[in-house]
């Protein structure tokens, strides 16, 4: 049985990511992504990679192919429009903000407006700071529709709906 998770903002080959997030190299960040990745991602599971695939460059995207699995993309700030044909040759699909079981999947979070009557809840990334009691829940915004798969947060691991709570 296959197994549907989301994680977003792997900012692969960014050095300064790297070294934010607390890696010596960006070698060694992007290998810890690939190895957390693929002890939890099969084969035959689907991952919603929720933007931010590289810092705005193409040349990382073959490290999607040591990704185990079937990865559609949800664009972010820093994923360009000019790449998205050679990043289509790595993943199954690149789309904007896309639904899934009544949930809507975006880079950025959306308007509170929007979960008012169309979604209960917003999963996203963007936000990268890391709550230790809480990790895929948001400070920056106080409601617990939010919730963030942003690297730090999910310990480098793609979740599925219900490992975060839904």
């Amino acid at each position: 049985m296959s197994l549907v998770r989301f994680i977003a903002d792997l900012h692969f080959s960014h050095t300064n990511m790297a070294i934010k997030r607390g890696f010596a190299t960006v070698e060694e960040h992007d290998a810890h992504i690939i190895a957390q990745w693929n002890s939890v991602v099969h084969k035959r599971d689907i991952t919603y990679i929720l933007g931010d695939v590289t810092m705005e460059k193409s040349a990382p995207y073959h490290l999607l192919d040591q990704l185990n699995g079937t990865k559609h993309v949800v664009l972010g700030n820093h994923d360009r429009r000019q790449d998205v044909a050679k990043l289509l040759e790595h993943v199954a699909s690149v789309i904007g903000m896309v639904k899934y079981k009544d949930n809507i999947l975006t880079h950025c979070p959306i308007h509170p407006m929007e979960l008012e009557y169309r979604f209960p809840r917003n999963i996203h990334g963007h936000i990268h700071e890391k709550q230790v009691m809480r990790p895929h829940r948001d400070t920056e915004i106080p409601d617990e529709r939010y919730i963030c798969v942003s690297c730090e947060r999910v310990e480098y691991k793609p979740k599925t709906l219900i490992e975060l709570g839904i």
